[in-house]
């Protein structure tokens, strides 16, 4: 007689139940040619997200049938759509084309505001109330700003200062809140190229947030306001055009919000230019002189922001892939690419809000490929356009892959880096400071009675 102990058989999953996907998230999916989804596969293999540990079982086309079977909760309620950066790897391949980033941003404007993931949405909040996404003072702010210029300009800029709400600018300049909060010299890189090239630029007193948290937590509203408080303030001042934010997400953001306001009313429309079309009209128009050997003996490699590149080309015609890599060029002798590059390029990790969120390891698995591609590279200095690459590359990698090595620098770092720079003649120097005296008392800031 048989007594081993009998195991009962494995009971299957229950039977997935199709429901009914609501009426409003399917005509807005409808947007995204979602119906074109032939549940292939393909987002899945490229995709950095797949695999992800905590999250096995869980991969793009699963997401993409559970929302043509109507899961629609169970999709908003989990956490893939937040660990989607939105890099369009996915879209890139997809050969329906299907822009899967954009479902799964309309997943995060599905979530209850209060259940964003880490201090988005507050961030965001606090940017349509205060104008900037750490909510900074205007006082704190205007007197960073003065300080931090007046400290350029007794080191090696005479005449520098930092020109707010300038009627009638050429530039207009955002800067981000975390280097107006923290990383205060990470400023004085374009204020350098600014100062070189004589340029007449300016930035607002108030709205002055470069980076788009609105986009990042599907925000419609919110990414329309803060679109719309740029062009109010360019046509206001009768600013000529704006440089486009760096953040990838601030960009493409802002570009986002721009197009749907411009739908609105066409005479939304204003002038703008991108960091590298702006940098390459300086070094090209003769308007500051670069020293590449200041660079010698040195490798270095460029980081294709998805934002910048991949999904710019897709969503608006144009991505940018050899301008920073002309740029470099310029700067720099020994320059070597990154496999694959340009619009098959890996994302950092960081996209999509990442970099601030609570899935910190997460982040860094998605990473991974960006890792191992510099590493093969060999490159001392991985150079990037984006702020939150930046400090993906430069902090969390290496904190997760401790054997990384290298150092990472802003693009418009290196250029300011590699500078020939000419101080201003006694008089223009003298002209500027008397103009800086009568801005920061219209301003009410007292640099007489400032310690720094």
């Amino acid at each position: 007689m048989d007594t081993a102990p009998q195991t009962a058989a494995p009971q299957a999953p229950p039977p997935v139940v199709p429901r009914a996907m609501p009426a409003e998230v399917r005509d807005y999916l409808a947007k995204f040619d979602f119906n074109a989804c032939m549940a292939c596969g393909t987002c899945s293999n490229g995709c950095p997200v797949t695999g992800t540990p905590g999250m096995e079982g869980w991969d793009t086309r699963r997401v993409m049938r559970m929302l043509a079977l109507g899961l629609v909760d169970e999709v908003v309620a989990s956490a893939f759509p937040w660990l989607c950066t939105g890099c369009g790897r996915c879209s890139q391949a997809c050969p329906q084309g299907v822009d899967i980033p954009g479902v799964m941003g309309h997943m995060k404007h599905l979530r209850e505001r209060d259940k964003v993931p880490g201090s988005l949405h507050k961030g965001m909040a606090n940017n349509v109330e205060s104008g900037n996404n750490l909510a900074i003072a205007r006082e704190d702010y205007l007197t960073g700003m003065a300080e931090l210029g007046q400290e350029m300009a007794d080191d090696d800029c005479p005449g520098f200062y930092v020109p707010v709400d300038r009627q009638e600018a050429k530039i207009l300049f955002f800067p981000n809140s975390k280097e107006v909060y923290g990383d205060f010299e990470d400023q004085l890189w374009w204020w350098r190229i600014f100062y070189a090239a004589r340029e007449n630029w300016t930035v607002p007193s108030e709205g002055w947030e470069a980076v788009d948290w609105a986009l990042f937590t599907g925000n419609y509203d919110a990414n329309r306001l803060l679109a719309k408080r740029k062009i109010d303030y360019m046509q206001r001042m009768g600013i000529e055009r704006m440089i486009m934010p760096d953040c990838g997400g601030g960009s493409y953001g802002c570009r986002k919000g721009m197009e749907r306001c411009v739908v609105e009313d066409p005479n939304n429309r204003v002038g703008y230019i991108y960091l590298y079309d702006y940098l390459v009209e300086l070094i090209r128009d003769g308007r500051i002189r670069l020293d590449p050997s200041v660079n010698a003996g040195r490798r270095f490699t460029w980081h294709d922001s998805c934002k910048h590149g991949r999904e710019l080309l897709r969503h608006f015609g144009r991505g940018f892939f050899e301008e920073p890599r002309w740029i470099l060029r310029q700067c720099v002798d020994d320059f070597v690419e990154m496999t694959p590059n340009r619009e098959l390029n890996y994302c950092c990790g960081a996209g999509g809000g990442m970099w601030p969120m609570p899935y910190e390891k997460e982040s860094a698995w998605h990473a991974r490929h960006k890792f191992n591609q510099i590493r093969r590279t060999g490159a001392d200095v991985v150079v990037v356009g984006c702020s939150n690459c930046r400090d993906q590359i430069m902090k969390r990698i290496p904190k997760f892959y401790p054997e990384a090595r290298y150092e990472v620098k802003y693009i418009w770092q290196l250029v300011a880096e590699t500078l020939v720079l000419d101080p201003w003649a006694e008089a223009e120097a003298g002209r500027a400071q008397a103009e800086a005296k009568a801005q920061w008392e219209r301003l009410g800031v007292d640099l007489e009675n400032q310690e720094y």
